[in-house]
């Protein structure tokens, strides 16, 4: 999430100073709390929040449990995180469901906070869990509120009721009071109220929420915040809480690159948990919001458990294994890799994707100029293909080439390239299936690591020169532990010679592995 992205690197930059130390002095404490107290303001933090944060970092940093670590540097990393988590409201808290349906879900917040997208992002999120929410137009005065709702629920796949047609017109409570009766009549589980906002906090915009809230008594009211607004955030909290009160929070917009310290604030301010996030503009850019996994974001530690989750949404087991299959018995086709694209394609964002794994905010650069339209382009050229030719790449000669090209709009150096790239991807697939490690073109082999195929046998020391002289000069040369003239030097990374019959790569290898890494 690009929100805490200045947040990240301030916070990794301070505890990079700490990793040379075998022991943290009380001055050494004191540099790295005052550079997170600066990186918290900088954040749009509140004042108050920093204040607490920091005092108790401290203390713990300057006690047993880091005196006493092996590695002082790590536990105060681990520290910030525990008391990020604790800031952030603790503990997941899940969406409490009536047990005489239907559940109402009333949404308030200011105008511009994304109330009216959230309420389609909900609803789908619901339906997917078997729910059936029904989507209530109670915003009757923004101009086209009411229209918008509908388009929305319409791409949500959502009911909406709207008896109303806005623009002023309508009495938002009485619409919110026939939902109701509506969801019961046509078994809806779920009634989602999309209220007016306002431009700033003021009366009518408190009275009006507050008499919905009356009228349909909701088991939840979630305050719509925009994570991008900065200090306004815990002064618009309070009001909200003051005036209605709310159960939870959903923090919108997370993905604008703002500071975001709102994120950091509402939660220890009102004492209400965030319980959802919402990080696009897709209606598929919204998940439960998770404490811990957040402060592991924002510590750039990664968050593992959100990428299974969305994997396992997004994949079918039984496919899955069928691919392995395929993979192990070397069958694998350009079919099976346009399956696998599709698949990954369902999770969602693949920058967001790369963004959940530790160390990513290292990759920043390479993940800005990655471009998630290449997966389409791939998927456009092997469209272009006849069944057949997916299923034996090995048919694609030149004129074949050409027509895929001219049929995708595309070049046949496009082609070249994805057959080249999916060749490598399948070889190193079939390798990973056969228990080796694969080798990525452009870096030598791992000393000790087993890449498949026939066990290697020692190979006879001497020279294969065909002409007899330079045979005798050279076997000479290797007895006495002289290296032959016209020997590789040595590899990367210090790991000594090449073995023999490694090559060094190609540029064209180069190129293919950049663009499968998404930096071409």
């Amino acid at each position: 999430m690009a929100t805490f992205g200045t947040l990240s690197d301030r916070l990794a930059d301070t505890f990079k100073n700490l990793r040379n130390k075998g022991k943290l002095s009380p001055a050494d404490v004191d540099g790295t709390v005052r550079e997170i107290r600066r990186a918290l303001l900088d954040a749009d933090v509140a004042f108050d929040v920093v204040k607490a944060f920091t005092t108790t970092v401290r203390e713990r940093a300057l006690g047993d449990e880091v005196s006493k670590a092996l590695n002082p540097a790590q536990q105060v990393v681990q520290i910030v995180n525990e008391e990020l988590v604790e800031i952030l409201g603790g503990t997941q808290r899940r969406l409490e469901f009536s047990k005489n349906p239907p559940t109402v879900i009333m949404l308030a917040g200011l105008q511009g906070a994304g109330k009216t997208t959230l309420a389609g992002k909900l609803a789908k999120w619901l339906a997917k869990d078997g729910h059936t929410p029904l989507l209530v137009a109670a915003d009757l005065q923004r101009p086209n509120a009411v229209q918008q709702l509908q388009v929305v629920g319409e791409q949500a796949g959502a009911a909406v009721f709207a008896p109303e047609p806005g623009n002023g017109v309508g009495d938002p409570v009485k619409v919110a009071k026939q939902a109701i009766k509506f969801a019961r009549d046509k078994v809806y589980d779920t009634v989602i109220v999309d209220t007016a906002g306002r431009l700033g906090v003021d009366a009518d915009l408190m009275k009006q929420a507050s008499n919905i809230r009356k009228a349909v008594d909701p088991d939840e009211v979630l305050f719509v915040i925009d994570a991008m607004i900065g200090q306004d955030a815990v002064a618009t909290a309070k009001a909200f809480q003051e005036g209605v009160d709310f159960t939870g929070v959903v923090l919108s917009k997370l993905d604008g690159d703002a500071r975001g310290g709102a994120a950091l604030s509402v939660a220890s301010v009102t004492g209400r948990p965030i319980m959802f996030a919402s990080t696009g503009e897709s209606l598929d850019d919204f998940e439960p919001f998770h404490p811990d996994r957040m402060a592991s974001r924002i510590l750039d530690l990664g968050d593992i458990l959100s990428l299974i989750e969305q994997a396992q949404q997004a994949f079918d087991e039984d496919e899955a294994m069928a691919v392995a299959q395929k993979i192990a018995t070397d069958s694998f086709t350009l079919d099976d890799f346009l399956k696998q694209m599709q698949q990954l394609r369902k999770m969602g964002s693949i920058k967001g994707m790369l963004g959940m794994l530790p160390g990513a905010k290292g990759m920043r650069e390479q993940l800005e100029n990655f471009d998630e339209r290449e997966i389409v382009r791939t998927e456009a050229i092997i469209q272009s293909m006849t069944p057949q030719e997916r299923e034996l790449p090995k048919l694609l000669n030149g004129s074949r080439r050409l027509r895929i090209a001219k049929g995708c709009g595309m070049t046949v150096t496009d082609v070249n390239q994805l057959v080249q790239r999916f060749e490598q991807a399948a070889k190193m697939m079939k390798t990973v299936a056969k228990g080796g490690v694969p080798q990525v073109p452009g870096m030598g082999p791992i000393p000790g690591a087993s890449y498949g195929g026939k066990k290697a046998q020692p190979k006879k020391k001497g020279s294969k020169a065909g002409n007899p002289a330079k045979r005798a000069a050279q076997n000479a040369a290797l007895a006495t532990g002289v290296k032959p003239s016209g020997a590789p030097g040595g590899s990367g990374f210090g790991l000594g010679g090449a073995a023999q019959g490694d090559k060094a790569p190609t540029a064209d290898e180069l190129a293919s592995l950049q663009k499968m890494l998404g930096r071409g």
